[in-house]
This record gives C-alpha cells, sequence and structure tokens, in this order.
C-alpha cells in the first residue's frame, strides 16, 4: 500500500492495493469532505476510485476529482509508464470520475477511449483535442490477453445518461462507477464491515439511485446475463466483495419497490448544462420521498418517442429549462409540449446555466395546455446552495404529495371503523422537533415519541417518509427534541401545523436560541433534549428514528408535558 499526502489540502490522501489478479486500484481518498455536489450531505466524507487491468494490454478504468490532480498523477506514473496504457475505459462523464482524463491523455496519448456513445460525446465537449476512441455498446467485448476479456453493459441514468459497466470475465469483477457505490471514506478497501457502512449505503441510494428505480431494474437484469460477480468495484466508497449479494439484493429490492408506485412523474433535465442535473436530483429525491415513481429524461440524448411514450403515462412533468440556442433540448421540450394533456401536473425550475429558455413562457404554454402547476417556477438568480437544494427537494415533494392526496383519503377511509377506532386511542406526548445542518433548517410537530433505552440514554420517533425534516435525520445528524408544556402548546402546535411552501423558513416569527449541537432550541418549550440520530428502521411510510441523548434541561420542573389523544389511529 501506497499512501502519499498533500500538505496543502485538507486531508486528501491515496491509497493504492492489488484488488485481484493483474488489478491494481487507485482511490483518492477525501476524509473531510461533508457535502457532495451540494444536494446531499455525507457524514463520512467520499473516495474516487480508479482501476488499473494488466492483460497483454492494459486499460485504466476511470480518473479521478481534479482536487487530486498533483497526487493522482505521481501516483498513477509511479505504478505505470503511462505510454503502455492502451484504452481508458469511462464508465461515464460527470467530473468526478472523469476530471483529469484530459491530463491522462496528455501523458497518454496513445491510449483509446472507450465508452458509450454519450459519454464520446460529452469527452468531445469537455477535453476540446482528437482522442482515439471506440464506441461500445451492450454486450459489446474487449480482449485485453492473458484471460481478461472485459464486457460491457449499458446502463443509463445510474446516475447519468452515458453510464456503461465494465466485467471482467477472468477475476469476475464488475466495474459500476457510482451504482452500488457510497460516499463513505476509510482505509477498508472492502465491504466487511456490513454495520458500519449500511447506512451511508441506503442514504447514497436514495439520493442517487431511487430516482432512476426503472434503470436500476433494467441494469439488474442485465448483470443476471452475466457470469458470476465477486466483487463489485465501485467508484466511491469501499469495493463490494463480501456482500455481494447482499447489497445487489437490497438494490432490486427497494428499486422493485419504487416502480410499484401507481403514480408516476417524469423529470426532464440537461445533463452537461449548468446546474441542471444537480437540481433535478434534489426534486426528484423529493418526488421519491412520497412513494411516487420518478423517471429522469436527458433532454440532449432523449429519443422522441420515449419521451412520448413517457408523458403519455405520466401523471405529473419537471421540467429543466433547457439551454435556448440547442436545437435538440428545444425539439425534445416540443415533444413534450406535443403529447402533454390537461390533468396532469407541471413544475418548471430554472437550470442557472446562462443561456436559460425563458421559465414564463414556458410555465404558459403548459397552462395553456391545461396542466395544473404543481409549485411557483424555481427561479435561479445565483449560483445554487444548500438552500436552494432545499428547495427543491420540497417542492418535489409538494408536487408528489399533490398527487398521492386522493389516494391517500381512499386509504384512510378504507380501514376497518373499529380498528382505527381503537388504534386511536393510543396517545403520546407533543414535541416540536428542531435541526439545523449548516445553512439548512427544518422543524415537525411530532408525536410518537418513546424512550427506547437508558444506556445509552435513547428514545424513538417515527418520521413520516415525505416530511422536509427527514433529509436533516440522517445517522449521525444531531437535533433538538422540544417538549411542549400543558396548558401551553397551541401556539407552537398551529404554528408547525401549518404547510410552509418550499423553501419557507419554519422559525419566521417563533422566539429561539441556538443549542451547542446548532439546532434551535424553542424558548416557549417546557424542555429540550440535543439528541443525535444513531439509526434508523424502514417501517413502511414511516422512519423510526433511534437517536442518543447528549444534554437537555428543563425550563419549569413543576409543569407537565403536553398529551395528545387522537380518535382514530389512521392519521395523527
Amino acid at each position: 500500500m501506497v499512501l502519499l499526502t498533500d500538505r496543502t489540502q485538507k486531508r486528501l490522501t491515496i491509497q493504492t492495493e492489488e484488488i485481484t489478479a493483474d488489478t491494481t486500484t487507485i482511490r483518492s481518498l477525501d476524509w473531510d469532505r461533508d457535502r457532495f455536489d451540494i444536494e446531499f450531505g455525507l457524514q463520512n466524507g467520499t473516495t474516487y476510485n480508479s482501476f488499473i487491468i494488466r492483460g497483454e494490454k492494459t486499460a485504466l478504468v476511470d480518473t479521478s476529482h481534479e482536487k487530486f490532480r498533483q497526487l493522482y498523477l505521481e501516483t498513477l506514473t509511479g505504478i505505470i509508464d503511462p505510454k503502455e496504457i492502451d484504452y481508458l475505459i469511462i464508465s461515464h462523464t460527470e467530473p468526478d470520475h472523469s476530471g483529469l482524463v484530459k491530463d491522462v491523455l496528455a501523458l497518454a496519448p496513445q491510449a483509446t477511449v472507450v465508452g458509450s456513445k454519450v459519454a464520446i460525446q460529452f469527452l468531445e465537449d469537455f477535453v476540446h483535442q482528437p482522442f482515439e476512441r471506440r464506441i461500445v455498446k451492450n454486450g459489446d467485448k474487449l480482449d485485453l490477453g492473458n484471460g481478461h476479456e472485459l464486457e460491457f453493459v449499458i446502463a443509463p441514468n445510474l446516475h447519468w445518461p452515458d453510464t456503461i459497466f465494465t466485467f471482467d470475465h477472468k477475476t469476475q469483477t464488475l466495474y459500476t462507477c457510482d451504482a452500488f457505490g457510497m460516499h463513505y471514506c476509510s482505509d477498508s478497501i472492502f465491504d466487511e464491515d456490513l454495520a458500519a457502512i449500511e447506512a451511508d449505503y441506503q442514504f447514497y441510494y436514495e439520493c442517487l439511485m431511487a430516482p432512476n428505480a426503472r434503470s436500476v431494474v433494467s441494469a439488474l437484469k442485465r448483470m443476471g446475463e452475466l457470469p458470476q460477480i465477486s466483487t463489485i468495484a465501485t467508484g466511491h466508497g469501499p469495493l463490494l466483495h463480501h456482500n455481494v449479494v447482499e447489497l445487489t439484493g437490497r438494490y432490486r429490492q427497494w428499486s422493485q419497490a419504487q416502480t410499484k408506485g401507481e403514480t408516476t412523474v417524469a423529470v426532464f433535465y440537461v445533463s452537461d448544462y449548468g446546474y441542471s442535473d444537480r437540481l433535478s436530483q434534489s426534486l426528484a429525491k423529493g418526488i421519491t420521498k412520497t412513494g411516487v415513481a420518478v423517471e429522469m429524461v436527458d433532454l440532449k440524448s432523449a429519443d422522441p418517442q420515449e419521451v412520448q411514450e413517457l408523458v403519455g403515462r405520466s401523471s405529473g412533468l419537471v421540467i429543466a429549462t433547457p439551454p435556448a440556442a440547442s436545437a435538440t433540448a428545444q425539439t425534445a421540450i416540443g415533444t413534450v409540449l406535443a403529447a402533454a394533456k390537461d390533468k396532469q401536473t407541471v413544475g418548471i425550475f430554472e437550470s442557472y446555466g446562462g443561456d436559460d429558455e425563458p421559465v414564463d413562457p414556458l410555465v404558459s404554454k403548459f397552462r395553456e395546455l391545461g396542466l395544473r402547476v404543481a409549485f411557483p417556477a424555481i427561479r435561479i438568480k445565483d449560483t445554487p446552495n444548500e438552500l436552494t437544494y432545499q428547495l427543491c427537494e420540497e417542492a418535489g415533494t409538494d408536487l408528489g404529495q399533490l398527487l398521492t392526496r386522493d389516494r391517500n383519503i381512499k386509504q384512510k377511509k378504507s380501514l376497518d371503523n373499529d380498528l382505527e377506532k381503537a388504534l386511536g386511542r393510543i396517545s403520546g406526548g407533543l414535541y416540536i422537533i428542531t435541526a439545523k445542518k449548516s445553512e439548512v433548517t427544518g422543524a415537525m410537530l411530532a408525536s410518537w415519541v418513546s424512550q427506547a433505552s437508558f444506556q445509552p440514554l435513547g428514545f424513538t420517533i417515527a418520521v413520516a417518509k415525505d416530511r422536509a425534516i427527514e433529509s436533516l435525520m440522517q445517522v449521525g445528524d444531531r437535533f433538538v427534541l422540544n417538549v411542549l408544556e400543558e396548558g401551553n402548546y397551541q401556539g407552537l402546535m398551529k404554528h408547525f401545523l401549518k404547510r410552509f411552501p418550499p423553501g419557507a423558513d419554519r422559525f419566521a416569527g417563533i422566539k429561539t436560541q441556538p443549542a451547542e449541537n446548532g439546532s434551535p432550541i424553542l424558548t416557549d418549550a417546557l424542555a429540550y433534549m440535543e439528541c443525535e440520530v444513531a439509526s434508523r428502521m424502514d417501517c413502511s411510510d414511516h422512519w423510526i428514528v433511534y437517536s442518543t441523548v447528549q444534554s437537555g434541561r428543563v425550563s419549569k420542573p413543576d409543569a407537565l408535558t403536553a398529551v395528545h389523544h387522537r380518535k382514530v389511529g389512521n392519521y395523527y
């Protein structure tokens, strides 16, 4: 193992290891990165994984993030003479994996770049220099010699439209880039400690893969046509070797459940334009929280017939403003408009790419067709930040809730009357959960709260999956549990029961003070506790969040906790 440290950066290291026969990984470890593409948080840093496969010929699979330029290139040239690299395989062109492609080609101009048709097109715009290329399709093979026959699997939308997997028949290793990965930085190259990584694995899936669940199912089907897979060499986090069957099984389970949604929303974006892809991922994540299926489509590479078919069977449409100068994207928008119909729901957001199609005329066109607008058009006036992504996620959740409202009401009415009355006799206290992560804040009225342990002191909260605050209650997140006072809770309860528009400040007009963990303490609360999420359990439409308590205080020792009595058990 070689470990190099660049002292001018904040804990950036390089790790190399032979992971299987004739195969070396170069892992760029970003220990302190606590955000990734801004749109979702990290607790454990991340890695960018690259691989060298040596047969009679040599292939380099993916590169690294540009922040690792010096470390990565020094390490690469220390392992292999770049002139010996015959192929540079591009799993997909997102900058965190292809940020150093131009640098590698400068050192290895003889290398043939291997990728999907869309990836090669994207690289031409990114590299701005001639290069040898080989476009591959599903099932194509590349023989490196000495038994290393590589087979390519087309896996679009995982999570970019240009993604391919690469399977080495000799080592039974599948190189998947983003798919099956996670943002988890450690010295462990493999997944031997499942308990340590499974929360990050699921969170990564929810953020990036759940909005593309149909594509995940398709990729898993293609993977099933390969021989046995012993190792999945991911682009982020530890490689999967000890738990391949278990963790791919979870992808299958989660994706099949997601695609069974009765309602579908089509999300149209432009993958290499402005912030279109990142913003669309946040909107899609908000939609999937409501149990609505999402299908994401890149306007620049979309097939017109597929667009028409998708729009025709979708209940909702979300559209990023495309570049006005892109004839391909404009044609795709025209196809969407032609296939759209009344009674559908639509949402529009700006891409902040510098040449956005004007948003107001686009909204007007859909209104004229009779579509219902789910949320005010999201206008991006500056570089998107955490609050922008929170706004997008909450807008997506609003859209999903709007589409499922009638179905949820019908389900509530279908419960047995005696059963729901009996269940409603389970009572609980009244609490306000408050949280802050960086600049993003959230709050929720809660009554399903119960102490769960003495050592350590801990309790559980049931949090509906479509609550905005759910994104701030991942494992490792900190928050405050505010206890409401009997006879003095009506004002706070009324305030936090309001339906807030996307991105609204939940604490406007409310007296607060900061806790040591940064979350707001409600000044008028009877008591408060500072807490940290230790684990989460999936319970159908809720998460059971188990949290430990670090500190707390009671403002009125003689006062009582407010109690919430219900009459029925099928809603709060």
